[in-house]
């Protein structure tokens, strides 16, 4: 089989991977379950390209998240659930009943009013989805949308932004950061006990990430990408302290940790000596 430019090609190539006699062992053994973990894998990959500004990679990345689509696809179809035409068609259904603004008579003149229409049509979806059910409960709350599977940081930034909506939010990001100390001290507390519940420290550590992840949004930062430019310091920087000890014939289990101290130091140093200086200093 060759490759190509269409659409098709990927299906039939995944069809053949599939293929119960002739496919791929591995392949033939996969189900929804087992594929969801690489799906969520491949996203944060197309994520990763984009954050390195890496476009060949990303052309490469956003093939691997659409054979992902394509995958998932197949299995349905081999359970007689729907095909990939189906997804074509639901999303592109749903892109068009949610831009009234571009494909119906309706006008927006802003971001902020085509955001609109997206929100009122997706409450209409639900609301549809919740009586072709026949579900008769009272009406959902105002956040039992925001997904539960989102990681803990992106949930915890969109619970916030859905609670802002509503004016359920702190008008002065110093505040926040009044909240913030306010947890660390609870934190504080319970590392104060003789033997605090591993239950009870989780719970406040998670309502100091939480405030933290509201300062985030306040100030307009991205949580995660600040957490994996962290990451990506602290592995430069452990590597600068391997590095040193390497030179001098040691290992990280010969140094003690005032020196691997003062190395990190030493590599944060070399760090900022190395960026650009602005024109007047």
């Amino acid at each position: 089989m060759e490759p190509g430019r269409d659409i098709d090609r990927l299906i039939a190539i995944m069809a053949a991977l599939r293929h119960p006699e002739t496919g791929c062992p591995w392949d033939i053994e996969q189900s929804f379950g087992t594929i969801a973990p690489y799906t969520i894998e491949e996203a944060y990959e197309v994520a990763n390209a984009i954050a390195r500004n890496d476009m060949v990679d990303l052309c490469d990345e956003l093939g691997d998240l659409l054979l992902q689509v394509v995958y998932h696809a197949r299995l349905a179809e081999e359970a007689g659930l729907f095909a990939f035409p189906d997804v074509v068609e639901a999303v592109t259904t749903k892109m068009i009943r949610r831009h009234p603004h571009v494909f119906g008579d309706d006008a927006a003149r802003s971001a902020g009013a085509a955001k609109g229409f997206w929100e009122a049509a997706k409450s209409q979806e639900k609301q549809a989805r919740r009586a072709g059910s026949g579900e008769t409960e009272s009406a959902p709350g105002l956040l039992d949308d925001v997904p539960a599977y989102l990681p803990g940081l992106a949930r915890a930034m969109k619970l916030q932004k859905v609670a802002a909506t509503v004016g359920f939010d702190w008008d002065d990001r110093r505040q926040v950061v009044k909240k913030i100390r306010e947890e660390l001290d609870e934190v504080e507390r319970e590392l104060d006990k003789d033997d605090p519940p591993r239950e009870k420290l989780e719970d406040e550590i998670g309502d100091l990430l939480f405030t933290v992840v509201n300062l985030a949004r306040h100030v307009g930062a991205d949580p995660d990408h600040g957490l994996q430019r962290t990451n990506a310091k602290v592995v430069r920087r452990f590597g600068a302290i391997e590095a040193a000890l390497r030179r001098s014939g040691r290992t990280l289990e010969d140094a003690s940790l005032e020196e691997m101290e003062r190395l990190w130091q030493a590599a944060k140093r070399d760090e900022t000596d190395a960026q650009p200086r602005s024109a007047d200093g």
